[in-house]
């Protein structure tokens, strides 16, 4: 691990909750550096709530600001003097704003992110000090590819299933053009579940949809979707923080793109068969037709019944391998694993069925 002097971080995405335990983990672990954190007029009071627990207990800390903008403008809506004055002093970017919906609209994915990210990057080349930039990218830029997807590839002529995949493939593209100018780390996640120690997680979206689809039939046989043979590929979100973390200050870290995903996934019928016995008590014992769900999630009353969005079936169904060799290798140093999913999903689980009912975490599907 390469030491740090002092550092200024400018993160866009605060007060998600990735930016949130990112940041977290940097004071944690002995930064008294300074934070300065770009956050979108909609969101200004979460913010300034999360600033204040993670300023507070005593914490070694420099200072820590917000910054109301919006990376959709150019110079991300910052006042000039305010973005001259950053550009002078920050010294490591983490871009994660984004819009992470599968089922988002067209106009809005490209607005934030392609858009947003072309802006950031403009940012970006202008702070005089800047040491990494730290893009949040999706393993999913693979698109509709099949097989063997390596950390080093990113056009192959893939399509994609939806607006948010093109969106975050385009908006890579864009990184990448960068990266010789500045010290630059691509993130890609998996699919991320919560916190493999206490299930802790900000929004039942993504795989919680299979939850919330198994909530409405757990008093029925459960039937599994299809008959995949496909994995599918989760990551519990301690693990991206912790893997970002080291690959963000170690020098290793220049100049790659990492696959954060699970180097041993379940197939998606055995996570899915795992899910169903801590939520619902037993196994799936048919199969119905994927066509046939999907084509009942096209239907707005019942997608808004069993609060599902259809594009998550797609997930299941994706026979696509992520190596992660490049993240394993550059990991291993400071013994950072991704945790196995059959350990980490009765917890998982428990959150899910302790908040199921809050509207905080709930995602409207329309």
């Amino acid at each position: 691990m390469d030491s740090l002097a002092k550092a200024t971080y400018f993160f866009t995405g605060f007060p998600g909750f990735l930016a949130t335990r990112i940041i977290d983990k940097l004071i944690e672990n002995g930064s008294d550096s300074d934070f300065e954190l770009l956050v979108h007029p909609s969101a200004m009071e979460q913010a300034k709530i999360r600033t204040k627990r993670l300023a507070g207990n005593g914490r070694k800390i420099g200072r820590i600001r917000i910054h109301e903008g919006d990376i959709t403008k150019a110079d991300l809506g910052l006042a000039s003097a305010v973005s001259g004055e950053l550009n002078e002093t920050v010294t490591h970017v983490f871009h994660l704003a984004a819009v992470y919906d599968l089922a988002v609209p067209e106009a809005l994915a490209q607005a934030v992110n392609v858009t947003g990210t072309r802006n950031v990057n403009a940012w970006v080349l202008h702070c005089r000090k800047i040491e990494r930039y730290v893009y949040f990218s999706t393993a999913y830029v693979s698109g509709t590819r099949k097989g063997t997807i390596l950390e080093t590839e990113l056009a192959c002529g893939q399509g994609f299933k939806n607006h948010y995949e093109r969106t975050k493939y385009d908006a890579e593209v864009l990184v990448h053009y960068v990266r010789d100018r500045v010290p630059t780390t691509i993130i890609r996640p998996g699919i991320v579940l919560g916190d493999s120690r206490t299930g802790e997680t900000e929004k039942f979206d993504g795989p919680y949809f299979i939850m919330r689809f198994l909530d409405k039939f757990s008093g029925m046989p459960i039937p599994y979707i299809g008959k995949s043979r496909a994995a599918i590929n989760l990551v519990p979100v301690d693990y991206i923080i912790d893997a970002t973390h080291h690959l963000s200050r170690s020098s290793a870290g220049i100049d790659k793109v990492y696959h954060l995903t699970d180097p041993s996934p379940y197939m998606a019928r055995d996570a899915f068969r795992l899910i169903a016995e801590e939520l619902a008590g037993k196994k799936p014992v048919f199969t119905v037709p994927r066509s046939s769900v999907y084509m009942m999630l096209s239907m707005p009353s019942f997608r808004r019944w069993v609060q599902v969005e259809r594009e998550t079936l797609d997930y299941f169904h994706l026979e696509a391998e992520f190596d992660c060799s490049g993240a394993a290798a550059d990991l291993s140093q400071a013994g950072i694993r991704c945790p196995d999913f059959a350990d980490y999903i009765p917890k998982a689980v428990e959150f899910y069925k302790e908040n199921r009912h809050d509207p905080r975490k709930l995602i409207e599907v329309k």
